[in-house]
């Protein structure tokens, strides 16, 4: 894996196959740097190849792993995509023009990857399409495996205590995706309603640029926290009334995935807002696991606030669904049978 095992796609994975019986031969790292985490896997596994198992997994941020493991071993490739290093770098991040060396070298590290892989994973049927269509790939490839969230640490807990405050919360690394933008409008559209207020939790890329545009717009009902301990993430959570789960950019990855936070806020019984598009419906239903507003719209989303705080009993119905349907389809436990299934099915070929 190119990300630590504790990163939360990565533990899931690794929890959810454990908890289907799945014995796990473990070749991560947790060093600091992705270097230093490549280095140390492919070292561990060129040592002690796992020579009796029934296929190889490689996580996310894998793709660079894939052809020193291809090389080393001839056992079935599952490749947990997870996402495209292209997309990523090239339109979300834009860090480079997709034109030009760096773009085209991720270009052919997202593709190889998945040729000399025998199944690719990806959290949404959306993504999938995405990357069939981007790097020319077959659609028999890919398989669909849900983020999911570690019931252990996110899961509902008593309600909080009314103060007669209405407390929002959201949290995020600041990336063009997040439309982090969007939510600090809805904000200033919702600055007249005094029992609102808004918890916005991160770091990143857009810091800056969204911390002026708070104070250009007069946003006081707001505060903005740039880090909280993740074994802390849940007391937050559980401190709030509603849950925005994004993504509410306009970059297309926008369009694609699920955000990680919604499971978390699903896994607690929280009632949730999220983007409204292919992906999100893949799994929720509007007004009735979320409401889903239109991407890119502050407005929207300070409506849908508006409709859930003075809606109790549409907040519990929300919160009720939302978290059935976590337990139905985004569990550790489920996603791990799905991937045992998977893993026979590929060793069986």
């Amino acid at each position: 894996m190119g990300r630590e095992p504790s990163y939360t796609r990565n533990a899931v994975i690794l929890a959810g196959l454990r908890s289907a019986g799945v014995e796990v031969i473990d070749y991560t790292d947790s060093s600091g740097s992705y270097s230093v985490r490549y280095a140390r896997s492919v070292a561990r596994f060129a040592a002690s190849p796992p020579r009796e198992a029934d296929a190889i997994l490689v996580g996310f941020f894998g793709q660079p792993l894939i052809p020193f493991i291809s090389r080393l071993s001839r056992k079935p490739i599952i490749f947990d995509a997870f996402l495209s290093g292209y997309d990523t770098m090239c339109f979300d991040r834009k860090r480079f023009r997709p034109r030009s060396l760096p773009g085209r070298f991720f270009y052919r590290l997202d593709k190889s990857a998945c040729q000399r892989s025998d199944l690719v994973l990806l959290d949404t049927e959306e993504h999938a399409r995405y990357f069939v269509d981007t790097f020319g790939l077959s659609a028999d490839k890919f398989e669909r495996v849900l983020v999911g969230a570690d019931p252990s640490l996110f899961s509902p807990r008593r309600a909080r205590v009314p103060d007669g405050r209405f407390e929002v919360f959201y949290y995020c690394v600041f990336h063009p995706l997040h439309g982090t933008e969007h939510v600090v409008r809805a904000a200033a559209i919702l600055g007249g309603q005094s029992d609102i207020h808004f918890t916005v939790v991160g770091k990143g890329q857009e810091s800056g640029a969204i911390r002026r545009l708070a104070d250009s717009l007069g946003v006081r009902n707001t505060d903005f926290i740039d880090w909280v301990p993740y074994p802390s993430l849940p007391d937050k959570i559980a401190s709030a009334d509603v849950c925005l789960g994004g993504h509410f950019g306009t970059v297309e990855k926008s369009r694609r995935v699920i955000s990680g936070k919604e499971y978390q806020f699903l896994a607690m019984a929280k009632p949730t807002i999220a983007g409204d598009n292919l992906a999100n419906r893949e799994l929720l239903a509007d007004g009735r696991d979320a409401l889903l507003v239109r991407m890119g719209d502050a407005q929207a989303i300070a409506d849908a606030i508006l409709r859930l705080r003075d809606d109790a009993a549409l907040r519990e119905s929300i919160a009720r669904s939302g978290y059935q349907r976590f337990c139905e389809e985004a569990t550790p436990e489920v996603i791990g049978r799905r991937l045992a299934d998977l893993i026979t099915r590929i060793a069986e070929k």
